[in-house]
């Protein structure tokens, strides 16, 4: 009796994981991967070091901290294989009430990052889309 309990148990597990569709990993590869991902997180840093429009919110940042954590956010957020163990958006984001413009800002040096590393604009795309639905958890937070 216990045995068919554990084989039919065990049925279901297997069927349950069957069922599960595919992880969609093409904006990650797309990207270029890890490699890729930080080339672009870099450069947007880089980018954002010369911005007098953000600049101040990054002065008291390790930077080189702050480049691993968005290089595993940007990896989970295009599909990656990579896990995330930073704050969330909006305790990361908290007492800096960041306006629109400063959030628009950032996404333009991003954008001149991935479009330095030669990053199709329809990929571009797909990545700023799927950033773009977690404005509200920085934005005058």
């Amino acid at each position: 009796m216990l045995r068919s309990l554990c084989v039919a148990l065990l049925a279901l597990v297997l069927i349950g994981c069957a069922q599960q569709p595919a992880k969609d990993d093409s904006l990650y590869r797309d990207l270029g991967e890890k490699p890729g991902i930080t080339r672009i997180v870099e450069g947007m840093l880089i980018n954002v070091a010369g911005d007098p429009r953000i600049v101040q919110f990054f002065a008291r940042v390790d930077i080189a901290g702050l480049r691993d954590k968005l290089v595993d956010k940007f990896c989970v957020i295009a599909g990656g294989p990579c896990v995330y163990t930073g704050d969330s958006l909006e305790e990361s984001h908290k007492g800096q009430n960041l306006s629109p413009s400063h959030f628009n800002a950032l996404v333009e040096n991003l954008q001149a990052s991935m479009d330095s590393q030669g990053v199709p604009t329809p990929v571009q795309n797909r990545l700023l889309a799927r950033l773009a639905a977690l404005r509200g958890q920085v934005i005058e937070k």
